[in-house]
């Protein structure tokens, strides 16, 4: 049984991904810092596979490495990371751009992953094996009006999922990234903190991509030939041509 750790398992893809495991009998640790829908979400998967619950801020490195070496002996040998935990906070130009939006982007999308992987790779690396998936984004790919700062981070996330790659190699450790367009999540929600409306908006007049169809994927990555890498995908609804034009209607 193979065991995959799964950061920003709360919600969004991180839950659907989670799922997706679980009915695959992948053995799965879930990461986040809502701890109470951690418990749920463990209820709920525990029927179908061995879950464990880590509740931890990955911007905290001392509560990272703690949480991650607390894990009792079956679920120590990580087999998949799934770094998904990301946010986007804020829409606004350079120019009058919230610092504290600036940090939490950076610290989330940055450096936890950073955190996290640190944490893990070792052991990765003393068995020769694993698998480490990084979500990204299209805006990793292309910088948007008032994107700014979260294009930044994502683009970093881009830059050291290629970097992990070639460090790595020569190791048996695959390492590939996967960057969704526009996919309804509360990612919106957050971005807009907590205006819902405004968030609903964003996905009004086409079909946008699922959390669903985004666990499919890294699903279909995980199960592919030890021979086989997929590197870097990029996925967007088909309404999507770039991060500025959508095809609503």
């Amino acid at each position: 049984m193979k065991t995959a750790l799964i950061t920003g398992a709360t919600s969004g893809i991180g839950r659907s991904t989670a799922k997706r495991f679980a009915k695959e009998g992948i053995r799965i640790i879930l990461c986040g810092r809502r701890k109470k829908r951690l418990e749920d979400l463990k209820k709920e998967l525990g029927v179908e596979t061995e879950v464990q619950i880590l509740s931890f801020d990955v911007r905290n490195r001392e509560e990272v490495f703690h949480s991650i070496e607390s894990l009792p002996g079956k679920f120590r040998n990580i087999d998949i990371l799934v770094n998904n935990a990301g946010n986007a906070h804020g829409l606004d130009p350079i120019q009058s751009g919230s610092m504290d939006d600036w940090d939490a982007m950076l610290d989330i999308n940055v450096k936890g992953l950073l955190y996290v992987s640190k944490a893990i790779i070792p052991g990765m690396i003393e068995r020769q094996s694993g698998h480490i998936i990084n979500i990204g984004s299209t805006a990793g790919k292309e910088v948007y009006p008032n994107g700014n700062v979260y294009c930044a981070s994502k683009h970093a996330v881009d830059a050291i999922n290629q970097g992990m790659r070639i460090d790595l190699n020569g190791n048996g450790i695959k390492v590939g990234a996967i960057n969704p367009g526009l996919t309804q999540t509360e990612f919106s929600d957050v971005r807009f903190k907590g205006d819902s409306e405004k968030a609903e908006k964003v996905y009004q007049g086409f079909k946008a991509l699922q959390a669903e169809d985004i666990a499919d994927i890294i699903h279909f990555v995980v199960t592919r030939p030890y021979h086989v890498n997929i590197a870097d995908l990029t996925v967007m609804p088909t309404a999507q041509a770039t991060s500025t034009i959508v095809d609503k209607n």
